[in-house]
């Protein structure tokens, strides 16, 4: 079946298997290698993209109930010469061990400053909830994100 979307942006159309995952169809036809695989049953956070805005895992979602939706993942927040505000925050705040997890990470945070630029800790706690990270840097990341809704409301590197 022809599936079509936008992606990042612009748009995407593949050619997609009965059953056919979006993480599949992300990292095989699409070429991306931000969503990861990690458990396979939406617990662990590693496959998160956007769909029409909202975080949403991957691994289990299959591609065709992205047709004519808007698909985001970590590749679309910035580039190495423009980096998105969440990626220089991380780094400055080294919110990253292994970065396995850090691109569902990402995304769920730029999802969460999107619909609200001024949360509180708890507020990102809460977005941040469904993705496991075993390096432990949690509070880090907590810091990276508000850093970077401060630097995005401010207009100034935090």
């Amino acid at each position: 079946m022809q599936v079509a979307f936008t992606l990042n942006g612009m748009p995407a159309q593949l050619e997609a298997a009965e059953g056919m995952t979006l993480l599949h169809a992300l990292r095989g036809p699409l070429g991306l290698s931000g969503p990861r695989f990690g458990c396979g049953q939406e617990a662990c956070g590693c496959c998160y993209v956007t769909v029409d805005g909202e975080p949403r895992p991957s691994c289990a979602l299959p591609v065709e109930a992205v047709a004519g939706r808007q698909v985001g993942t970590v590749e679309g927040l910035g580039t190495p010469e423009a980096p998105h505000p969440l990626q220089t925050a991380f780094l400055a705040e080294q919110a990253g061990q292994c970065g396995y997890c850090l691109s569902g990470i990402l995304v769920s945070a730029a999802a969460l400053l999107e619909r609200n630029p001024d949360p509180d800790e708890a507020a990102v706690r809460a977005a941040l909830e469904p993705h496991l990270c075993r390096c432990g840097a949690h509070n880090r990341m907590i810091r990276a994100v508000l850093r970077a809704a401060r630097e995005m409301r401010e207009g100034v590197p935090a």
